[in-house]
């Protein structure tokens, strides 16, 4: 496993919010999502009544991006992703559900939820984005330096 590899991966691990990027009759749209992930799959819940949602619904084309709010240029890291999204049913949206708890527990022990967060949860469906090209930034590295991940290998 490459470097770079090992880095975004540990990096996604490291976060929980992506903003998602979408495109739809309105024009462009980007919401932020918590998101859980396998390997370089990103699994997130959301309104399906959302702006982002029904954009996707017509295209399931979208991009990405997980960072946080650097002070300083040069420590810039994240991560670039641009993939499908579709919507989860069956052992998919069951699989997407333990993902999901294992990293936010909340919602992993919804039966101990308080009751607003367990009536949200009901409005809500599961979504999976699925890359096609990942990139990792690492302005640490060198100024806009930005590695693609094949993301072919096994992680």
């Amino acid at each position: 496993m490459t470097a770079a590899r090992t880095q975004a991966l540990h990096y996604l691990r490291a976060h929980r919010v992506a903003t998602l990027a979408s495109i739809g009759a309105e024009g462009p749209w980007a919401a932020a999502v918590f998101y859980a992930n396998d390997g370089f799959t990103l699994y997130f819940l959301s309104s399906p009544e959302s702006r982002h949602c029904a954009n996707l619904q017509r295209d399931a084309r979208a991009a990405a991006t997980i960072q946080e709010d650097y002070a300083d240029w040069r420590l810039i890291k994240g991560i670039q992703l641009e993939g499908t999204v579709e919507l989860l049913s069956g052992t998919d949206e069951a699989r997407a559900r333990a993902l999901y708890g294992g990293k936010f527990p909340l919602v992993g022990r919804i039966g101990a939820a308080p009751a607003a967060i367990v009536q949200a949860l009901a409005k809500v469906r599961w979504y999976r984005l699925s890359p096609a090209h990942l990139y990792f930034i690492d302005n640490s590295a060198g100024f806009g330096k930005r590695r693609e991940i094949a993301l072919a290998e096994t992680s």
